[in-house]
């Protein structure tokens, strides 16, 4: 009886020095993601684009709107990348120096991306969260809402406003994130709808827990995962849109720049055998883009609780 007493007392000793640690959600998520080469490698690239295009202008020799004066007219010879005059991109038919111009056209079209991508998250997630908690007949108009204005063509409505009220910052803000949130929206409702029946929102809504503060505190922290994921993709989409309206010759003006407005600048030079004018500029607007789609990946498949 003793023994088996002092049996169990060492047990219970040696189990007292063991403390079980759980792991959540994000843990689990960081540590797949980190796992994932491609997407980490990705990561990094991003990281470093980003710091070129914050301190690239300021470690440039010449400013962005800065004319070479003794590479005018000249642009076939010496405006090649060169370290000794200090264009290390070379420069543009004006003779700018294409290092400082590819800082600021990348630091424009990330401000973009970003900022169109904020505006699309922020609404879309709201605006389907409650469609789909809701439900009835307010999820019903509101989700004939995106309907009629997903038939809308999205390239269309940009287009139209940068020529009625001018080309601007702000005005290519409004036109991304006018129409970019119904992707968002869709996403967001047929998760929520998911969500809505689970217990513990059950348990909430039986305690006497106000609809917006079930929303607020259940349903769009549980969302975090899918809206991560689809930010990360859809970061990339706006960059392009706003390099393709940059290339038509409708996006920021003069001085600004973007990476879709050196790309065109650059496709013109080709014929004069500039190349390295389209070279730069297209290669960080690829590299951007491969870069996000992989970390979108790499997040698709570290938040994916069907793969853990």
């Amino acid at each position: 009886m003793v023994s088996a007493q002092m049996r169990a007392g060492d047990l219970s000793g040696i189990t007292d020095n063991f403390e079980i640690k759980g792991r959540s959600l994000w843990a689990d998520a960081r540590k797949r993601f980190m796992a994932n080469k491609a997407a980490v490698a990705s990561l990094f690239i991003l990281i470093a684009i980003a710091l070129f295009s914050i301190l690239g202008e300021p470690l440039a020799a010449w400013t962005h709107e800065e004319i070479d004066f003794d590479l005018i007219g000249s642009v076939e010879t010496k405006g090649m990348p060169s370290f000794e005059n200090g264009h290390y991109f070379g420069t543009d038919d004006l003779a700018r120096d294409l290092f400082a111009r590819s800082a600021q056209g990348t630091r424009i079209s990330l401000m973009v991306g970003f900022v169109g991508t904020f505006i699309a998250v922020l609404v879309g997630t709201v605006y389907g969260a409650v469609a789909g908690y809701v439900g009835g007949r307010t999820d019903a108009v509101m989700m004939r809402i995106v309907d009629i204005l997903s038939a809308i063509p999205y390239m269309f409505v940009l287009i139209l406003l940068l020529v009625m009220f001018g080309r601007s910052m702000f005005m290519i803000f409004v036109g991304i994130g006018m129409l970019s949130w119904l992707g968002m929206a869709r996403i967001v409702r047929g998760q929520t709808l998911s969500l809505k029946h689970k217990e513990y929102i059950e348990a909430a809504r039986a305690s006497g827990v106000s609809s917006w503060m079930i929303i607020l505190r259940h349903i769009l922290p549980n969302l975090m995962g899918v809206v991560t994921v689809y930010t990360t993709l859809l970061i990339p989409d706006m960059i392009m849109a706003e390099s393709f309206i940059s290339f038509l010759g409708l996006g920021v003006q003069e001085p600004l720049t973007s990476l879709g407005a050196l790309i065109a600048e650059g496709a013109k030079s080709i014929v004069q055998g500039s190349l390295w004018q389209l070279y730069f500029p297209l290669a960080f607007f690829v590299v951007t883009l491969y870069a996000f789609y992989f970390v979108g990946d790499g997040l698709r498949d570290a938040l994916d609780p069907k793969d853990r």
